[in-house]
Order: C-alpha cells, then sequence, then structure tokens
C-alpha cells in the first residue's frame, strides 16, 4: 500500500510560504524562462533531477507558473523519514517492488483533475549538473499513455551558476511538449529541449 497525498491545512501552506523564503534568501535571483498555455488541464512536470533544492524549485515555479495543486513522488523510505513532505503533496514509490504499478496509477489519477500537477524526475536518481546524457527509467511512459490530449506535459531543467555572485543564480528553463510523435520517445524529446537549455546557459556567461 502507497502513501498516498495529503495536503494538510497548515502545511501545506506553510511549505509554500517557506519555499519562497529559502529561494529569496539562498539564491541572488531566479529567472523563469519560457511559455506556459494554461488549457486548465493537469500538469505534469518532467525535469532533471541535480540536488536536494529540487522540490523546492519546481514548488517555486508552481507558485509563478502553474499554479496547481502540489504533487511529487518520492522514495517511500525518504518519505516515511520525513514525512512532513507527505502532508505537502507528496506521495511514495518503492522502486523494483510490484507497488510501483500503484505508483505509477496513483499518478493517472491524480492527472485526473483539472486543478492538480504532478512532477517527476524520469532519471530516478540525482544526476551530477554536469551530466549532459538524460537516460530515463522505465514507468513515465505509462502515466501518459492514452492521456496526452487530457493533460499538458511541461518539460523543466533547473540550472544554476553563480557568475560573480556569491549566490548562485537559479534558471528554470520551461517547455510546454505539444506535438509528440507516435515515433519519438519521450526521453528523446526532452534530450532535446535539455540540451538547448545547456547552450543557452552557457550563451549567459559571454
Amino acid at each position: 500500500m502507497i502513501l498516498k497525498a495529503r495536503h494538510h491545512f497548515f502545511i501545506y501552506p506553510f511549505f509554500k510560504v517557506y519555499t519562497v523564503w529559502k529561494m529569496n534568501h539562498h539564491f541572488n535571483k531566479t529567472i523563469l524562462s519560457g511559455k506556459f498555455n494554461d488549457q486548465e488541464k493537469p500538469v505534469l512536470i518532467i525535469a532533471n533531477h541535480i540536488s536536494w533544492w529540487d522540490g523546492f524549485w519546481l514548488m517555486y515555479f508552481n507558485l509563478k507558473v502553474l499554479k496547481r495543486k502540489f504533487h511529487f513522488m518520492m522514495l517511500e523510505d525518504q518519505l516515511r523519514k520525513h514525512l512532513f513532505f507527505n502532508y505537502a503533496g507528496g506521495f511514495s514509490v518503492r522502486k523494483n517492488s510490484r507497488s510501483i504499478v500503484e505508483s505509477l496509477q496513483y499518478t493517472r489519477e491524480i492527472l485526473n483533475h483539472s486543478e492538480n500537477m504532478v512532477f517527476m524526475f524520469p532519471q530516478g536518481k540525482i544526476n551530477s549538473i554536469h551530466e549532459q546524457q538524460i537516460n530515463f527509467e522505465k514507468g513515465i511512459e505509462r502515466v501518459i499513455k492514452g492521456k496526452l490530449d487530457e493533460i499538458q506535459i511541461v518539460m523543466v531543467c533547473n540550472l544554476i551558476d553563480y557568475f560573480s555572485q556569491p549566490k548562485p543564480e537559479l534558471t528554470i528553463y520551461y517547455q510546454e511538449l505539444t506535438n509528440l510523435s507516435k515515433t519519438e520517445s519521450l526521453q528523446n524529446a526532452y534530450q532535446d529541449f535539455f540540451s538547448q537549455c545547456i547552450d543557452r546557459q552557457k550563451h549567459k556567461a559571454e
């Protein structure tokens, strides 16, 4: 049995306020770079996984751009250690077990409701920020199967640089995935987007 997401009347609003405070305190600035055409559908975010900060960054992005009810998948052992996140929209997944099917089905159920968003890290683990090749684990294709017309998929790439500042500058790049062909994989579509973001980030320093 998975731990399903809950949104506690106090903890969830606190998490939103805490996220904004933490972002303002620890980063020189945060830049949102992209366009989102809100069609009032549920939103699935696909993002790179590079740090402990990722969940805060995506909450910030949701507050500023999507404005949906926040949901995210988290490893069960970590979620049980930090139940705070369960009360802020986190639900569990256990790798290499039959319950992963239940977690993926629950993700699909979340995406049945237009007020919801859920983010996933298809890489499945934290990778170096310098890793240029994105490799997805299995599962995400099952989430979107038969739902492409019912949801909006937003690709997000979080990148940081310090430049000449003591605090890092965060850029949240985002782009809707609107025309996924039957022959194109989600991984390839994200890889193309990710590579473009890396190029744009490099040019910022010029």
